[in-house]
């Protein structure tokens, strides 16, 4: 055999050797059958409860990736990993399984019981992650640690500038007198002391605010004035206005309606269950001339949640939340939530705030013996008498604010109780019954109920027509029609403020 020959076969040798090292990988090219998909929030809440289904123990809980709208899976094997990516999601192998995870934070609510202090699972870092208040010092921050310490690699520990507290607000005029909005609910109760025409808050819910959202001007015009004067419509109408994020109050204190629902086709809303156990009768204005409701069942501390029956068996609240442009979203179902979730909460303090779900399953330890479990954490902020107030995402509602650390100038940490928990207790249903299969939408929030029933919430503020016009429009214009009645009504158009306290409302002071 010549050279040639012996070259042109060691050719093929290394050839053939190539072809076979090469093979296997352009195999396993063809075996991955989908790449990584990008997903809505509601697809993806579906995927995941799927997969986590089938995955059982391999599977160690899962998140939306809102920067590249990818799911991410938390998984045990590589065989798990393979089912997940199969799906078009991301798998990610995790080192601590789900039950590792929850006996993780039952040793924390043994071993670690300080007041100030809460804990949630983080499926982003695959841990438990612990947050301390700045009350945790010294021998509470020493039981902390030493219980965190024997769990290396299981928790991470944080500290949050702020101190845990529930969300419930104090006495309303002294909070208007140190400048801080009171929301709707406060500016019916002053109306009607100042229109001096008996019951003018209950006149704006039925007249003024209402015919503004609906017919503009001229309606306004016509029916705030005449029917403040006239006397207004009773407690029924003021009741039937009321949605999520308005001001209500009882025993002193000042909190937030949540979401309206009904038990057995009787009205009724939920709020939270640290409000209903400061009092058992409701009304939507501080002074108690406008009555709402009673309470039927409330729970708190473990759970956070309270049902207020409505006292007229009529009513026919909206199912809405309030939004910053003083416009409803109608709300018709009820989700749980899952970690990146996108979502919104609206409140009586401080009006509309943004943000998502950052941890699920969390404890708070208020102090004093309140301990509430079962909560979802996030970074949206809220102040108190957001307390009960909503919160949703999209037409779908999600939670119940209980409280947390921080403000709404700096930021914090809130955690909310599910409504889902909270219907099944109670027997509740939101909007048409339908509780959804966890298909939340996004944080966008539609404008639904602008107009008429937009305009109503305001007047449940009542300030608009009962004032006759003596709020910022001035009184020759009577209402000022729709903008008028509505902006003096709730203190409307308020940026992340709900409204403007009665007293501003009717002087023509302003909201911000």
């Amino acid at each position: 055999m010549n050279k040639r020959t012996l070259a042109v076969s060691g050719a093929a040798v290394v050839a053939l050797g190539a072809a076979a090292l090469l093979l296997p990988n352009a195999n396993a090219s063809q075996d991955k059958t989908t790449d990584v998909k990008t997903f809505s929030s509601p697809s993806a809440v579906k995927l995941a409860r799927s997969l986590a289904s089938d995955l059982g123990d391999n599977g160690a809980g899962w998140y939306f990736n809102n920067d590249t709208s990818q799911l991410v899976m938390n998984v045990m094997t590589e065989d798990a990993a393979k089912t997940v990516e199969a799906k078009g999601a991301v798998a990610k192998i995790v080192q601590n399984s789900m039950s590792e995870l929850k006996a993780a934070t039952k040793t924390l609510s043994t071993d670690a019981s300080v007041a100030g202090t809460a804990w949630s699972i983080d499926p982003v870092t695959n841990k438990v992650r612990v947050t301390a208040d700045k009350t945790v010092t010294g021998a509470k921050w020493d039981t902390l640690t030493k219980a965190t310490d024997a769990m290396d690699g299981m928790v991470t520990v944080q500290r949050t500038k702020g101190e845990f507290k529930r969300f419930d607000g104090g006495d309303p005029a002294q909070q208007d007198a140190n400048g801080d909005a009171a929301g709707a609910g406060d500016a019916a109760g002053d109306a009607a002391g100042n229109a001096g025409a008996g019951g003018a808050g209950d006149a704006g819910a039925a007249g003024g605010a209402g015919d503004a959202g609906a017919g503009g001007a001229g309606d306004a015009g016509a029916g705030g004035a005449g029917d403040a004067g006239a006397g207004g419509a009773g407690g029924g109408a003021a009741a039937g206005g009321v949605v999520g994020g308005d001001a209500i109050f009882g025993g002193g204190a000042r909190c937030s309606l949540g979401f309206n629902v009904s038990v057995d086709g009787a009205p009724g809303f939920l709020t939270a269950g640290h409000c209903g156990n400061e009092s058992e009768a409701w009304t939507a204005d501080q002074a108690g001339a406008q009555a709402l409701g009673t309470v039927q069942d409330t729970k708190f501390p473990e759970t956070d949640f309270a049902l207020v029956m409505y006292d007229d068996a009529t009513t026919q609240p909206e199912s809405a939340v309030k939004l910053a442009d003083g416009s409803n979203q109608a709300i018709g179902r009820a989700v749980e939530a899952s970690v990146g979730l996108k979502v919104q909460r609206s409140g009586s303090t401080t009006g509309v705030s943004d943000g998502e779900v950052t941890g699920l399953n969390a404890t708070v330890n208020y102090g004093g013996g309140d301990i509430v479990n079962g909560l979802i954490q996030t970074n949206v902020c809220a102040e108190p008498g957001d307390s009960g107030g909503a919160m949703f995402a999209g037409d779908a509602a999600v939670g119940l604010t209980s409280g947390g650390s921080g403000d709404c100038t700096q930021g914090g940490e809130t955690f909310f109780q599910p409504v889902t928990g909270a219907l099944e207790a109670t027997g509740a249903v939101i909007g048409a019954g339908d509780e959804g299969a966890g298909d939340a939408g996004g944080a966008g929030a539609a404008n639904a109920g602008a107009g008429a029933e937009g305009a109503a919430n305001a007047g449940v503020g009542g300030a608009g027509a009962a004032n006759a016009g003596a709020g910022a429009e001035g009184a020759a214009n009577a209402g000022a029609g729709a903008e008028g009645a509505a902006n003096a009504g709730a203190g409307a158009g308020t940026g992340d403020q709900s409204g403007a306290g009665a007293g501003d409302a009717a002087s023509g002071a302003g909201v911000n």
